[in-house]
């Protein structure tokens, strides 16, 4: 049971496409994980059209649980978009973003939240910071994903560079992102918010990285060319704003 003495609101904007398989066993470790702590929530699911009773479910965990709150986006694709949907739904003082695959565990929630309220303007779920390489993937995706991380490193900013700026596991103080148009289209969003974001401080948690429980990756060709589209904007966005580093 959450405490009286709540310090602030947390929202967490949970992506879905056919993650029928995934997601009622990750709403019920999600609020294991987060009811024995003194803040209120609330579980933003934002769904894109799934076709295989995502969407029932939720709505089923929702009429007896008011903290879950089910989005339907209409002919609209895209995990980044999906995300600043839903924290655009909630007045919450602190944003975070999972995936419903159950590869990011929920049990490492309270300590992304630790970070945050030590002070720390964002708090990521890191898959490098004990690591170089995550179980399971062959070595063409360790190398992609190895690849897309060094791309970054031109656009992070001094003092607060992390090592897993690809991530989507991570939570962030509204403040730091309230007022700022984000990347619609595209898989990440991390990055955008690291390099637009009023970010001064963060910290990054090691988690281990799952193998996804049911259903398909949505990873595709479309999501490297949004990934590229979006360091390019950003190289844009440094040359006619200098003062970044």
């Amino acid at each position: 049971m959450q405490s009286n003495d709540s310090v602030g609101k947390f929202a967490l904007a949970i992506p879905t496409l056919n993650e029928g398989g995934n997601i009622e066993p990750l709403i019920d470790r999600i609020r294991t994980a987060l009811d024995p702590l003194p803040i209120a929530y609330e579980l933003i699911v934002v769904d894109d059209g799934s076709t295989d009773g995502t969407r029932e479910i939720v709505s089923a965990c929702a009429d007896s649980d008011p903290r879950i709150k089910l989005l339907v986006r209409k002919n609209q694709k895209g995990l980044a978009g999906a995300v600043i949907h839903g924290w655009r739904h909630t007045d919450a003082d602190f944003l975070g973003v999972m995936d419903a695959d159950l590869q990011h565990p929920p049990e490492v929630l309270p300590a992304l939240l630790r970070a945050i309220q030590q002070g720390n303007d964002i708090a990521i779920g890191s898959r490098y910071t004990k690591a170089t390489r995550v179980d399971g993937w062959g070595p063409l995706r360790q190398w992609v994903s190895r690849l897309s991380t060094w791309a970054t490193l031109p656009f992070q900013k001094n003092g607060v560079r992390v090592k897993d700026p690809m991530s989507g596991f991570f939570i962030v103080r509204r403040e730091c992102v309230d007022g700022i148009e984000f990347q619609t289209q595209g898989f990440k969003i991390l990055l955008e918010v690291l390099v637009r974001g009023k970010i001064h401080s963060a910290a990054e948690v090691p988690f281990l990285f799952g193998l996804r429980h049911a259903g398909k990756s949505k990873a595709d060709v479309k999501v490297a060319f949004h990934y590229f589209s979006l360091l390019g904007k950003l190289s844009r966005d440094l040359i006619f704003k200098p003062g970044h580093q």
